[in-house]
């Protein structure tokens, strides 16, 4: 059964639109969304704001067992001027004890982070 990264990726490839303009549009770099399509758990936004992009849905491709396991959780919240990224809640996660996986861990963490202050930052400044 493919994870979703590999959902994520054959959505993409079968949509037609170039890896390019979505990269453009999200305000990543091409590095990233490769990661991305490795990745087994991918954040909600990132996979909502792809769907959009691409005119797809992807409720329908994740399993139940694989939308509940999504690492952000970001409430639907309209016209409230409340800040969505705010508003993300991170999943509790089993204390794992071995420190490679906690380092992957961190690592995941921290790429989330780093690509939240970028969208942060283009929301405050404008694109290039």
């Amino acid at each position: 059964m493919p994870h979703q990264g590999e959902i994520l990726q054959e959505a993409i490839k079968n949509s037609g639109i170039s890896i390019t303009r979505i990269v453009d549009e999200l305000g990543i770099t091409r590095p990233t969304i490769y990661r991305k399509f490795k990745e087994d758990t991918l954040d909600s936004s990132l996979v909502t704001r792809i769907g959009d992009i691409i005119g797809h849905d992807f409720s329908q491709d994740f399993t139940v067992l694989q939308q509940a396991s999504l690492p952000f959780v970001t409430p639907s919240v309209k016209n409230t001027g409340v800040n969505n990224s705010a508003l993300r809640v991170t999943q509790a996660q089993k204390l794992d004890l071995d420190p490679q996986s906690q380092l992957f861990a961190l690592q995941t963490k921290y790429i989330a982070l780093l690509e939240a202050y970028n969208e942060l930052l283009l929301k405050t400044y404008g694109p290039k």
